[in-house]
């Protein structure tokens, strides 16, 4: 089909001439940042004829200029998460970041706390129905783009048609531009052996039926890579990348234990590599979801078995997870934690585990006497379950504070028992040498 008689095309640069100063601009995520229109956006700012526009989104990946020192007073990056692109000018004080759970990402724009004046969105070509795709970004951005006044998309071939709620109709675009630049691709690299013994520990909690949640990375890959003699594995995630595409193959992952969307993957945005964009291309087992959907924690609870794996920057003595900030230092951000955490908790044989590597790369202890000072709480000690490092798993439900700390020191690098040892009982009195 050419699909070109049937759209009238503007230019990038044609295009964001409706942003307005003092505009709520919100870019579509991860690997599908609308790289065209971002460019022509701050090609609009280097001209002197844009102020107070404020920008909006989740991760995404490749260059994020809007948050150079040279914008300042022109844009202001106000996001859900941070990423490495964005970090340096959330700390400098250049940018911002919105703390909010995922699944309300989508709410803010929905409830009205969040304006949003132009929606800058990828799709792929539309079908012979005049349906588009928003591919492999769903997340807040389906709200974004019920809300916004203007829904700018680039028609981009390189977007998968995905579905689920991905399909939207092109009625409900006002603006196209075309380009055909790739989706920003992932990049992992091999577990190192500390990696490889926390995803063999993670391994060993999940079931056969169960159904999986986790991120990407290098402690996700360690975890599916040891799931190959699993059966009847489920996916419903915020977001899977490659590891998951093996198991697929296999048959271990087959979603027939789950409750709801039985048999399918369901994620609301996606990172990896070309494979995966592929995978999710006109396939019928993916449904890309509103993160509405995804990280609903009573959606979540309602699969059997539901093992959500996340991670954590630090957690001290009483099970207290920070994961958003070192110090005062914003690192990234709630994210879904809370939401499969809390989900996982609900469901029938459920598991929610943080898994994180016993040490920094500096060699200082990830299990702390206490949160570093300015830090923040992502997860709360009453929400957390287990937590994993190198060195093992440990249960905190239903446990006291002396208990957990006696537990958390029982995975914690060797190097460091000792003084987490004495911290303990400094904190807890004498009563805690006497805990088992």
């Amino acid at each position: 089909m050419n699909y070109n008689r049937n759209i009238s095309f503007v230019t990038a640069d044609e295009a964001v001439k409706v942003v307005r100063s003092g505009d709520h601009v919100h870019f579509s995520s991860v690997a599908s940042a609308p790289r065209l229109l971002i460019d022509a956006l701050c090609r609009r700012g280097d001209a002197g004829e844009l102020h107070d526009v404020y920008i909006h989104h989740l991760h995404t990946e490749g260059p994020a200029p809007y948050t150079d020192p040279k914008y300042n007073g022109i844009f202001f990056h106000q996001g859900f998460f941070i990423g490495a692109n964005v970090r340096k000018g959330v700390q400098s004080g250049y940018a911002d970041y919105i703390p909010v759970f995922l699944s309300e990402t989508q709410r803010l724009y929905r409830c009205g706390a969040l304006p949003c004046d132009v929606a800058m969105i990828q799709v792929c070509p539309p079908d012979k129905h005049g349906f588009v795709s928003l591919g492999t970004s769903v997340d807040a951005t389906l709200a974004a783009i019920e809300c916004a006044k203007t829904v700018i998309a680039v028609v981009n071939r390189n977007v998968p048609r995905a579905w689920g709620q991905a399909m939207i109709p092109m009625s409900m675009i006002d603006i196209f531009v075309e380009g055909d630049t790739p989706l920003e691709p992932a990049h992992f690299s091999e577990p190192n052996e500390v990696e490889t013994a926390i995803g063999r520990h993670c391994a060993e909690l999940i079931e056969d039926g169960a159904c999986l949640q986790m991120g990407i990375g290098a402690i996700p890959n360690a975890v599916l890579a040891q799931l190959g003699s699993h059966k009847h594995l489920g996916v419903h995630t915020e977001m899977f990348a490659d590891g998951v595409l093996k198991l697929v193959e296999k048959g271990v992952i087959d979603g027939s234990n789950k409750v709801t969307d039985k048999g399918k993957l369901v994620s609301t945005f996606l990172m990896g590599s070309q494979e995966v964009y592929d995978f999710i291309d006109d396939n019928p087992m993916v449904a890309m979801m509103d993160v509405g959907y995804t990280n609903d924690p009573y959606i979540i609870a309602q699969n059997p078995k539901m093992t959500a794996i996340n991670s954590a920057v630090q957690i001290d003595l009483t099970g207290q997870v920070c994961a958003d900030s070192i110090g005062t230092k914003f690192y990234s951000g709630v994210g879904g934690q809370c939401d499969f955490v809390y989900g996982a908790s609900l469901s029938q044989g459920g598991k929610a585990i943080i898994a994180m590597p016993s040490c920094t790369s500096k060699g200082e202890s990830k299990i702390a006497p206490t949160i570093i000072n300015g830090g923040g709480v992502v997860t709360t000690r009453a929400h957390v379950h287990y937590v994993v490092t190198e060195y093992g798993s440990v249960d905190l439900y239903g446990r006291s504070m002396q208990e957990r700390a006696k537990l958390l020191i029982s995975i914690a690098h060797p190097d460091h028992r000792e003084a987490l040892d004495r911290a303990a009982f400094e904190r807890f009195g004498p009563h805690y040498s006497l805990v088992r």
